[in-house]
């Protein structure tokens, strides 16, 4: 069991039965009465945050989550198949703990969060940015391209669709940041 003291950014704890990790803390001392300690916490099952006072030296229970490498194989009726890098298990995870998987294609890298205990998958994390091809778009027209804020629909070669500028055309290969599914840059082949 630890205390409060223990907090720091990335500390996964259990807190109502439920896993979170402290995303931001601070410590407190007022004038009058006691420390303690103001946290954010997210759900590492759905991904809200929220806010949370502990009062200091209070007891937490601190869990162990463990990143493990995988790479994305295919989808079927059962959820999403990953391959672990470097043991060649496969694990096949559910839709719902997967986050922008539209954004995923075959071969990608991944990162499982595992609740070391009880060897069970909480959230599959997508590297910040991908690379993904162009398939189809709308043709840009002339005098729109030149504004820097006029975008249009894309659709990516996963499917996936997002906003990307007029002057996006099929066939190129974009950045993507899977953080908020938007445009970042065009990448040069």
């Amino acid at each position: 069991m630890a205390t409060t003291t223990d907090i720091k950014n990335g500390l996964s704890i259990e807190y109502n039965e439920q896993l979170f990790q402290v995303v931001s803390f601070q410590h407190v001392k007022p004038g009058k009465g006691p420390a303690f300690v103001r946290t954010k916490l997210k759900n590492l099952k759905t991904g809200r945050t929220i806010e949370n006072t502990f009062s200091s030296g209070a007891k937490i229970n601190v869990v162990r989550i463990e990143r493990r490498p995988y790479q994305y194989l295919y989808q079927d009726e059962a959820g999403f198949n990953f391959m672990h890098s470097e043991t060649f298990e496969q694990v096949t995870i559910l839709s719902d703990l997967v986050d922008n998987a539209d954004l995923m294609k075959e071969g990608q890298m991944v990162e499982i969060n595992y609740h070391v205990d009880t060897e069970t998958p909480l959230t599959v994390e997508m590297p910040a940015f991908v690379e993904l091809l162009v398939s189809s778009t709308i043709a840009g027209e002339k005098g729109n391209t030149a504004s820097s804020n006029a975008l249009k629909p894309a659709i990516l070669e996963t499917n996936a669709e997002i906003m990307v500028p007029m002057f996006i055309n099929e066939g190129d290969l974009l950045k993507i940041d899977t953080r908020d599914r938007s445009y970042y840059e065009r990448v040069k082949k």
